[in-house]
């Protein structure tokens, strides 16, 4: 007897979208595309439509609806990926006209997230955003929320929460939102804890597939798992890294980021994206082969300028310059490095620059402080480092990295 392993096809699926001007509709189904190959599906097909405003009752013209039907009936087509948010009635609509099933590009990436979602706190944070997403949507789904099945889309929290009532799901979304407040707060010790140690946080962010967790294991040997997919890195990681001049500093990898990211999802992930505002740097890695590497610094930048971020300084890194796009000029007038995390190239010039940056216009200094004065050194750690205490019979002895302002008030205690 033998055993053969049967395989299971993947989901084929047709893109649909409307062009309303807001944004550059091509480019956003090239990334829904991408989306929809990373969470296993075979894209059979892509449909865009022109309008002034999205169809309220099928998110498309009457015309295209039709046209789309005949697709998915000749090319067995197993999902429709709308390339917007559908409204509960659009959803319902497309799937009665279509017969078959329908999800929209929220769903697609909280589907992707629910797959590549490993540490409890990622868990947690990707069920948080489901449920939040999914509660104004329980009203009139009826037989929807009860048949059984698989699929993109239908990852995550389960059918036994879908199939609850809506004062069941307020309670878990309670109940996960406690969780993560217990999660934030212990994010929030060992921040307050790095700080207080002296230790300066340099903290990796971008577009997701730029090559962040590339360049984290060209940094540090941290082993992330790096692949040719979006958000293939979902958990932080934080590994300590040497700087030539022998500053040591941590370096933190984070979730990417994404045109249009759904709220709930920056919302669920808030704890995990504030690493950004408490960093003495941020890394803003760019994939320069990609044609849309504009768009993307401008989406990292509204988001780093929502947490808060616009005092703490950025370098711009420019990624896969091995294989840059054609129309790539690095933008003059801001601090910029171009490098290879595959391939090595211009790894020195970026960690000279961290170095320049995190040392830009600070000194470092070694102060006695009488104990009527001891006080000060929490200003210090607000707006420095304290490297070392030590404390004498006269007051307490610190060597500190703060900026010129702070040591000349400080500077007759300086030795």
């Amino acid at each position: 007897m033998e055993l053969h392993t049967v395989g299971t096809r993947p989901e084929r699926a047709l893109l649909v979208g409307v062009d309303t001007g807001e944004y550059d509709c091509e480019a956003s189904l090239q990334e829904l595309e991408a989306l929809a190959q990373t969470a296993g599906a075979e894209v059979v097909g892509v449909v865009s439509q022109r309008l002034e405003n999205p169809n309220p009752a099928t998110y498309v013209g009457s015309g295209r609806l039709r046209e789309i039907c005949t697709f998915c009936a000749d090319n067995d087509v197993d999902l429709v990926i709308a390339d917007g948010e559908l409204s509960p009635a659009q959803q319902g609509n497309l799937e009665k006209e279509t017969k078959t099933r329908v999800i929209d590009r929220t769903t697609l990436i909280l589907d992707i997230f629910a797959q590549h979602a490993r540490s409890r706190e990622g868990k947690i944070q990707v069920e948080l955003a489901q449920l939040q997403y999914r509660l104004p949507r329980l009203s009139g789904q009826g037989k929807a929320l009860s048949r059984l099945g698989g699929g993109i889309g239908t990852r995550g929290p389960g059918e036994s929460k879908l199939e609850s009532d809506r004062r069941h799901i307020r309670r878990r979304i309670q109940s996960l939102r406690e969780a993560l407040g217990q999660i934030e707060k212990r994010r929030t010790a060992y921040r307050t804890r790095r700080k207080k140690d002296g230790v300066l946080t340099v903290v990796l962010m971008g577009y997701t597939n730029a090559g962040k967790s590339t360049l984290m294991n060209a940094l540090t040997n941290a082993g992330v798992l790096a692949e040719d997919k979006l958000f293939a890195t979902l958990d932080p990681t934080a590994r300590r890294l040497t700087l030539p001049g022998g500053l040591s500093v941590m370096l933190v990898d984070t979730v990417g980021l994404v045109r249009r990211l759904p709220h709930k999802l920056v919302e669920a992930f808030h704890s995990t994206l504030e690493e950004a505002a408490d960093a003495d740097l941020i890394l803003n890695v760019c994939d320069v082969s990609d044609a849309a590497v504009e768009e993307h610094l401008q989406v990292t930048t509204e988001l780093l300028e929502d947490l808060g971020c616009a005092q703490t300084p950025i370098l711009h890194v420019f990624n896969k310059c091995d294989t840059p796009h054609p129309n790539f000029l690095p933008p003059a007038g801001r601090d910029t490095v171009c490098i290879s995390a595959r391939t090595g190239a211009g790894i020195d010039r970026l960690l000279s620059a961290m170095e320049r940056l995190l040392q830009k216009g600070r000194a470092r200094a070694r102060v006695c402080l009488p104990f009527d004065r001891v006080g000060v050194l929490a200003e210090v750690r607000r707006r420095g480092r304290v490297l070392s205490e030590e404390y004498l019979p006269e007051g307490v002895r610190a060597e500190v990295i703060a900026d010129a302002s702070l040591l000349d008030a400080l500077r007759e205690y300086v030795e």
